[in-house]
């Protein structure tokens, strides 16, 4: 009965025009000004992903090999597995506001040494700076929400977090592209050096949320349970695929179809509008915990079968079936954040879901070598048939994941 009601809710406020308008921005007034919120995760992700998916090319013209790209990518996914737990215990028990703080200003740093590096191990260092950055932002926004107690449904609540975050992700690219193309590297870099610390104006305070310490046998207690180990390997699997996004994409797609670097960067920017408006999509589906399972299981075949579908000879069909990959990842996205806000107590979420985070990112690093060394030995098709396989993988293993514990 009260699913039913949910959805005459909906279908009233979709038809009087206020649908889109209160999934995107929000009717509620949450606790953490969301307004701000989103627009620091638009605008962050929007920098690093102005870099991240062109840098492999930068790279490959400063005469890096295969194995030094893939090292210097893994690097930045590294710094998770040392960072994460620490971020996500202060969020916890100090701030979330002067991390976020702290994380754009290094971020500005490092964009500007970036400009002037040339060789190998300055870059790798650079990299390994970022990923700390980026982690915590990741770790400190996501905890933000995690922390906030206002009751609003949950669906509606996480796709507005992932949709701006994802809008920023798309925006990056073509952005990035059309600096690269006019400009160079170094000036994209120097550019969103700047941006970035013009961002740091809107970092709202957060004297609502409550912090406090938490015993180190509560966090043992949450991750040690059957469930989380579980819910673990389900992302760890979600993180591989990540590697080869900031490795072997663009120079698949330079090489496979000849493209250059702004028609690359269309191609990836407006696939990656798939990926926001899909994540969208989540927060127009009245929660319910089985229709979110079965979500969860169809978007990481549409996430795997789009990312083997994708190497096609032609543009069109490989463009389409990109759509279609981006489309399941909007969904993932949406969805792990809003299954790791069940496994955990508000008041040790922050260290536990950075944790989890951490299996993703470690996913993302083991991605990030494997399948750069893969794809520049073998070739640059392997990576995706590969990935791609292990996420329809995923899916049956994330299906008896359901059946075996509730989330």
């Amino acid at each position: 009965m009260g699913s039913r009601r949910a959805r005459l809710e909906w279908h009233r406020n979709f038809a009087s025009g206020g649908g889109l308008f209160a999934i995107i921005f929000g009717s509620e007034s949450l606790m953490i000004s969301p307004g701000r919120i989103h627009l620091i995760n638009f605008c962050r992700k929007l920098a690093v992903n102005a870099v991240f998916f062109l840098v492999p090319l930068h790279f490959l013209k400063l005469g890096f090999k295969g194995w030094e790209i893939g090292a210097v990518t893994s690097l930045y996914a590294f710094a998770p597995l040392l960072f994460s737990f620490p971020t996500g215990w202060a969020n916890d028990r100090f701030s979330i506001r002067e991390i976020i703080r702290a994380a754009l200003a290094l971020f500005s740093l490092m964009f500007l040494i970036l400009s002037r590096v040339h060789d190998f191990i300055p870059a790798a260092a650079i990299f390994l700076f970022l990923g700390l950055a980026n982690n915590a932002l990741d770790v400190s926004i996501n905890n933000l929400y995690y922390k906030d107690s206002t009751a609003i449904d949950q669906n509606k609540k996480y796709s507005r977090l992932v949709f701006w975050q994802s809008l920023g992700s798309a925006a990056g690219p073509i952005l990035g592209g059309m600096i690269v193309t006019s400009a160079g590297f170094p000036v994209l870099f120097v550019a969103f050096a700047v941006f970035l610390l013009a961002v740091q104006a809107f970092v709202p305070s957060l004297n609502s949320i409550r912090f406090g310490p938490v015993p180190r046998q509560v966090y043992k207690g949450n991750l040690l349970r059957p469930k989380t180990l579980l819910f673990s390997v389900m992302i760890f699997i979600i993180g591989l695929h990540w590697g080869l996004e900031g490795t072997v994409y663009s120079p698949f797609l330079k090489q496979y179809f000849n493209l250059s670097t702004v028609s690359l960067s269309l191609y990836i920017s407006l696939s990656l509008l798939a990926l926001a408006l899909s994540s969208l999509l989540i927060g127009y589906i009245p929660f319910d915990l089985k229709v979110n399972k079965r979500i969860f299981l169809l978007s990481l075949l549409l996430s795997g079968g789009g990312l083997i579908l994708m190497v096609n000879r032609s543009l069109p069909l490989s463009f389409l079936f990109r759509l279609v990959h981006e489309a399941g990842d909007g969904l993932l996205g949406a969805l792990v954040v809003l299954f790791i806000s069940r496994l955990f107590e508000r008041e040790s979420i922050g260290g536990s879901s950075a944790i989890l985070l951490t299996v993703m990112t470690c996913g993302h690093m083991i991605g990030a070598l494997v399948f750069s060394s893969m794809g520049f030995r073998f070739g640059l098709v392997y990576p995706f048939l590969v990935a791609g396989a292990l996420l329809i993988a995923d899916s049956a293993f994330s299906f008896y994941c359901f059946r075996k514990s509730e989330y």
